[in-house]
């Protein structure tokens, strides 16, 4: 049963219960991982002063299902109203984040788990037809659990900003053959429908669907990869001004970038620290941790560009068949492990070419997983958008400031990843599981 058919019945409505429970257990369970491979002092430090410490992370899970949850659609009293203004995200940036009178380990985990157990009860209950918009289709318990996994998400660059030793194990990827297929793909030019109205847990910058006009252009069959990208790296690329915007010239000079974030030259290879393993960069991984100006300076390089946000969606959904936008590249069916790499399932990219299961009606492939790809577009509002159930969600993003992500990575879980979900970030950010993949207009 796909989310779109889910809560129509008696029997749909149990199906969507048991949906939005495995998506919050399922987000718990790797909360705990994360944050119990550690000893206290890893979590209460703070590694990056990009990032907030472990502990910050989990008491906000918390803390932000006490408030959807339990206060807006269960109408119970705070349970601990002294906390809030400690893990609101708007009030305290990440580099202050330390100083502040934080809930120690053992007490963050206990707040935690008491507003799962009563918002679990909520559950149970919960009428997901004749309520408020927050409970229609569960949006509000699967806003939490996307939520959830996009801090575990977090969690995860944080480890892997932290030094000493490796502290997560994932199975390694299975063996693939070399990548010999087309090196890319002819998207037709033409309306289609980009973003969504139907998907129930879809968030406010994905809505509404609408109408978007695109001319044919050709993109990138796979991710770039290491091996691409440190041809770039030795035909000079990051000494080389004509393939930099003048922003993303003077981030690098100011910084002194070489290569992306953990690489290192180590005689005549390249090395990487990976959650505190160093290893020989793979070739035939998508290159990761390469800010915007990074990706963009390589897709000039190459003679190409980044492709638009509308771009990248239309090469995902659009089946030229039918004319429909599909909710997956594969289809409207709910990711397998057959289909992407999600989930932290694995603690990298897998190589360029997996997943075959996974491809869009016109064969471009790992679409969604593994790394994501910077676009060339702005995080911009829809036609008709409506901020809900707060702005701070996504309108106080919107603007030049940002740049599109799509896709998802191996650290994002299913919940948080589909065809229309929109991730943004500045323009410099390295830390974050982000690579791309290139285009190039028809008449290029």
């Amino acid at each position: 049963m796909t989310a779109q058919e889910s809560g129509t019945t008696a029997a749909g409505t149990e199906a969507l219960r048991e949906r939005l429970l495995a998506s919050l257990v399922t987000a718990r369970d790797r909360t705990t991982l994360l944050t119990s491979c550690v000893e206290d002092p890893d979590l209460t430090a703070q590694h990056s002063p990009l990032m907030s410490p472990l502990v910050w992370d989990l008491a906000h899970i918390g803390n932000q299902e006490e408030l959807w949850l339990l206060r807006n659609v269960g109408g119970r009293e705070a349970m601990r109203p002294d906390i809030d203004v400690l893990y609101d995200a708007f009030e305290h940036p990440r580099s202050e984040r330390p100083s502040l009178p934080l809930l120690p380990p053992e007490e963050a985990r206990k707040y935690a788990a008491e507003v799962r157990g009563r918002a679990l009860d909520l559950l149970e209950g919960a009428d997901f037809e004749g309520g408020t918009r927050l409970t229609e289709a569960g949006f509000a318990f699967g806003m939490i659990a996307q939520h959830e996994q996009q801090h575990d998400e977090t969690m995860l660059i944080t480890h892997q900003l932290r030094t000493g030793p490796a502290a997560l194990t994932a199975p390694a990827h299975e063996p693939v053959p070399p990548y010999t297929g087309p090196a890319e793909v002819r998207v037709p030019g033409g309306p289609f429908t980009m973003g969504t109205s139907t998907e129930p847990w879809a968030l406010d910058n994905e809505r509404p669907a609408h109408i978007r006009e695109v001319a044919p252009y050709w993109i990138d069959t796979v991710p770039v990869t290491n091996a691409a990208y440190q041809a770039f790296i030795a035909d000079g690329g990051y000494a080389t001004e004509r393939w930099w915007t003048p922003e993303g010239w003077a981030h690098v000079r100011r910084n002194s970038l070489k290569a992306p974030l953990y690489w290192r030259r180590e005689g005549s290879q390249w090395l990487r620290r990976r959650f505190g393993v160093t290893e020989v960069v793979p070739p035939d991984e998508p290159v990761l941790h390469v800010c915007w100006y990074e990706a963009d300076a390589y897709a000039r390089w190459a003679g190409r560009r980044l492709p638009t946000e509308a771009e990248w969606e239309k090469a995902a959904r659009h089946d030229p068949v039918t004319g429909r936008s599909t909710r997956y590249p594969w289809g409207d069916a709910d990711p397998g492990p057959e289909h992407a790499n999600l989930g932290q399932r694995h603690l990298s990219p897998a190589p360029v070419g997996s997943y075959p299961a996974g491809e869009s009606p016109l064969g471009v492939r790992q679409l969604i997983g593994d790394v994501w790809e910077w676009t060339s577009s702005d995080l911009e509002p829809y036609p008709g958008f409506a901020a809900f159930p707060y702005r701070e969600y996504s309108e106080v993003f919107f603007g030049p400031d940002y740049k599109i992500m799509r896709g998802g990575s191996f650290a994002v879980d299913a919940v948080a990843c589909r065809g229309t979900f929109r991730n943004w970030d500045y323009p410099i950010r390295r830390q974050i599981f982000a690579g791309f993949r290139t285009a190039r207009s028809e008449s290029a």
